[in-house]
């Protein structure tokens, strides 16, 4: 997933310290209510639920924490949230797409506009970039859980696009509605993912330089650290050099 998957790896390498842990657990936290609120409250019955479980327990979440998040959702005084989707460019060109969950629209959009434009790049209207991304599900299993033929055989009997294996582990590629299907046809031959989501795949990904590179991965980490703001991604790759200056 270029650009999402290498900022992920960044940030997990660098650490969490407690402060950006608790803002993580709110977005996990505010996911897990919102899919609860939207369909069953039940993870078995809610594809949505499930996958936002799952993303939180690969986080360490407590299950206590988990369990308030979707008992919230049938609260009286839950918040109402909004989905939003913002596009734009950081600098060398490379596109960038934003989800957010926000109970003030207008609030959010400031924030994310300021954030781009403090970075050097700018925001742009709903649909200028996203034709350059795949918009996708995904499943993921740690490497040890079978080999690279393995999973292709079984990924391709269970209906899914496409079969991504290195030495990090196996993502599994589905259309948005075989996301579900797919994924429980693999969990009854590999057990439960460690990820199963929707997100934005990059058609093509762009080369940056260093430089510009280190750009674009600070825009993602401030994206990421504003409060309403629940994924990032982009199309560029990052190179070996860059990643091991910033990982260290």
């Amino acid at each position: 997933m270029a650009g999402h998957s290498q900022f992920k790896n960044i940030m997990h390498k660098k650490g969490r310290a407690d402060k950006a842990r608790s803002k993580l657990f709110s977005k996990l936290a505010r996911e897990i209510t919102v899919s609860a609120k939207l369909g069953m409250p039940d993870p078995a019955h809610n594809p949505r639920l499930r996958a936002a479980v799952l993303a939180a327990r690969a986080e360490n979440m407590p299950k206590d924490n988990i369990e308030r998040a979707i008992k919230k959702a049938s609260g009286a005084d839950t918040e109402n949230y909004d989905e939003i989707r913002y596009e734009g460019y950081a600098p060398g060109g490379v596109a960038v797409i934003v989800e957010a969950l926000t109970d003030n629209r207008n609030r959010t959009a400031g924030e994310v506009r300021s954030i781009f434009t403090k970075a050097g790049g700018n925001l742009a209207e709903t649909g200028a970039v996203s034709f350059m991304f795949a918009h996708v599900g995904v499943v993921e299993y740690d490497a040890k859980v079978a080999s690279a033929d393995a999973m292709l055989e079984a990924a391709i009997e269970a209906g899914a696009e496409d079969v991504a294996s290195t030495d990090d582990g196996h993502q599994i590629f589905t259309t948005p509605e075989t996301l579900n299907e797919v994924g429980k046809a693999l969990e009854a031959k590999f057990g439960e993912p460690r990820k199963s989501a929707l997100l934005w795949k990059p058609q093509n990904t762009i080369a940056v330089d260093d430089d510009a590179g280190e750009k674009v991965l600070k825009l993602m980490e401030a994206l990421d650290e504003a409060d309403d703001v629940q994924n990032v991604y982009a199309n560029f790759e990052v190179s070996d050099a860059l990643m091991q200056k910033l990982s260290a």
